[in-house]
């Protein structure tokens, strides 16, 4: 498990009369929790044909927030593709625990930020995913002709790409082509709960200064 994996939060589950097809699929991992739709303000319409970021720091909650974005994806029928590096990844019974279907969820290893630019590039431009999701880390750099393909791609295929980074809001997002940009914290609530807050730094479509938040449990290392 890798700590980055320890610090990112499972939603609280709530009732639901019926379980989505997503829920039913899973696999042996999921441990049966359901999650509210999405908010109307996080939602994955607010990433599609565009390139966003969802950055951290410390008590950061991106993960929370991503797999928001691949969960509500699923439930959609749109495929979700996972790129990340060899040092860093997320801790899959955390994830299925939030009813996310791993079995569907399409995940790369590249050994170097580079060739998870150049996976992102072939992923977005087969035209087969809704959401392409970009984990860079604290390496959060991308040429800036790959970041101009994949604007370009995600406007042709109207998919979501999205980078996960980590870094303070004060720093500058991945590149000027970022359309949208999340910064995303967590704090301590009650116990095992948690408050999670995503607050946005960068919307060139509806503006910055938006922002949610829901409360989570914390996986079993937080508790």
């Amino acid at each position: 498990m890798s700590a980055r994996a320890n610090l990112d939060l499972s939603p609280v589950p709530v009732e639901s009369p019926e379980p989505s097809r997503a829920q039913k699929d899973a696999g042996s991992l999921r441990r049966g929790l359901v999650v509210p739709d999405a908010p109307a303000a996080w939602r994955l319409s607010a990433f599609h044909g565009r390139v966003g970021e969802i950055s951290g720091s410390r008590a950061t909650a991106t993960l929370t927030f991503a797999f928001r974005l691949v969960l509500e994806a699923q439930r959609l029928g749109e495929p979700v593709a996972w790129v990340t590096g060899l040092a860093s990844a997320f801790y899959p019974p955390d994830v299925a625990s939030t009813a996310v279907d791993l079995d569907a969820l399409v995940v790369v290893r590249a050994p170097d930020v580079r060739s998870s630019a150049r996976a992102a590039d072939l992923l977005v431009r087969s035209g087969a995913f809704g959401l392409v999701v970009l984990d860079l880390g604290k390496e959060a750099r991308v040429p800036r002709p790959v970041q101009a393909r994949l604007v370009g791609l995600a406007r042709k295929h109207h998919a979501a790409v999205v980078y996960l980074t980590e870094k303070e809001a004060e720093r500058p997002s991945v590149g000027s082509l970022v359309s949208i940009r999340a910064e995303a914290a967590r704090a301590r609530r009650t116990g095992e709960q948690f408050l999670c807050e995503v607050r946005i730094l960068k919307d060139k479509r509806r503006g910055p200064g938006w922002s949610h938040e829901e409360a989570c449990h914390g996986p079993d290392g937080l508790h």
